[in-house]
């Protein structure tokens, strides 16, 4: 296994709870992957140092003044590219054989799709590739004869379950979530949640912006459209099951009433190695659940009066088009305005619903009309919050 040529990565969000969790793992293995290329956003101060310990080629960051202060930091040889066309570069970077695409939002679109373009095998955590542009994005897949191999812990888990087996045999899908901090919460208080409560995840360590989607259970809603178009099931057969404890990752049902599920550890380094390795295993040594201590696992039915986000992920995703796209960019300037205690917890939906209830689409559909209907729908929420309408 050592003897064989190291697979060379290029890293988008680099400085993000994925991005950090994949150079973990890269670091256990340093005979199996090299670092090429990292691409992060503001944190030069990390970036600084993952560049001293990985050594990688080429850099990207958010803009100009972020490159020129990294410059200050790093090597001279080290290529530094900024913006939108420099996070290309690094997807698209010569050497690279797999791009790990975990930059959050809709800002991982277009790199996501300047990796499969360039030929290269693509880790995909930036689900809002598939959200917005799943047709396109799968079908540039196929066309360019490339692996897009899921690190969402539960498309990871999906995944999993579905080797060695057939698509035809398939019944539904089970998608697992861990309900969030406001599972038991009575609705009656949800006005007074605040950032800080949001933020306060029961399960998993992840960053802000997933958070507060994992909170308002939009994070389930986003994964649905994820795993519609990765698998090539109607959201019809995705049926979302609230399991607290985040042991079961995800499950799928077959026709002769067989259930397979995966289970493991709320951590990512799992998901993001099998990845990494597919179709073969790392020997990672991470814990597994204990399950004398655990002794039991829930699940429940989730609460669509307390979390219509859901209802309105699985709307977007029967309309299709480009209502997904607004979805999920009204979603993105709501829960930064909530970051930023512009707006309560419960707008967060209501401007998501009052976007797609607004939003005409086109019929045709190709990036320029994704992108339009993106700009569309963060320009009028941006409006709507300005003006307290």
């Amino acid at each position: 296994m050592s003897a064989q040529k190291p697979t060379n990565l290029s890293i988008l969000g680099a400085t993000g709870s994925i991005g950090r969790n994949t150079l973990a793992v890269v670091e256990q293995f340093p005979e199996l992957y090299h670092v090429e290329a990292l691409a992060g956003g503001k944190n030069i101060e990390l970036l600084t140092q993952q560049i001293q310990k990985f050594k990688p080629k080429c850099v990207c960051v958010l803009d100009e003044k972020y490159a020129a202060q990294l410059k200050k930091n790093v090597p001279p040889n080290i290529e530094i590219l900024y913006g939108p066309s420099g996070y290309e570069q690094v997807a698209s970077y010569s050497n690279t054989d797999m791009v790990v695409s975990a930059i959050v939002g809709a800002a991982g679109l277009m790199p996501t799709i300047a990796a499969i373009r360039s030929g290269k095998d693509v880790a995909l955590a930036n689900k809002e590739s598939l959200v917005m542009a799943g047709k396109i994005v799968m079908h540039e897949v196929n066309k360019n004869n490339v692996r897009l191999l899921p690190v969402d812990s539960e498309h990871s888990a999906i995944f999993q379950c579905l080797q060695g087996h057939q698509q035809k045999d398939l019944s539904h899908i089970l998608l697992t979530a861990s309900g969030g901090p406001f599972r038991n919460r009575e609705i009656s208080t949800f006005k007074s949640i605040l950032p800080r409560d949001a933020l306060n995840h029961p399960t998993w360590n992840m960053g802000q912006k997933i958070t507060i989607d994992s909170a308002t259970l939009m994070n389930k809603g986003l994964e649905i459209i994820e795993a519609h178009f990765l698998f090539h099931v109607p959201s019809s057969d995705i049926q979302v099951i609230v399991h607290p404890q985040s042991i079961v990752h995800s499950m799928v049902a077959y026709h002769d009433g067989s259930i397979i599920a995966q289970l493991g550890i709320p951590d990512m380094k799992g998901a993001i190695a099998y990845a990494l390795s597919y179709p073969n295993r790392l020997p990672l040594n991470q814990p597994m659940p204990n399950f004398f201590e655990l002794q039991s696992l829930n699940f429940f039915e989730p609460d669509l009066n307390k979390f219509p986000c859901l209802s309105l992920a699985y709307d977007a995703c029967n309309q299709g088009k480009t209502y997904p796209a607004v979805l999920n960019a009204a979603n993105e300037i709501a829960v930064d305005a909530f970051l930023n205690h512009q707006i309560g917890f419960m707008d967060i939906p209501r401007f998501i619903e009052k976007a797609l209830t607004y939003h005409k689409s086109e019929n045709e559909m190709d990036i320029a009309c994704i992108l339009h209907a993106d700009q569309w729908a963060r320009d009028l929420v941006k409006q709507w919050i300005r003006t307290n309408v």
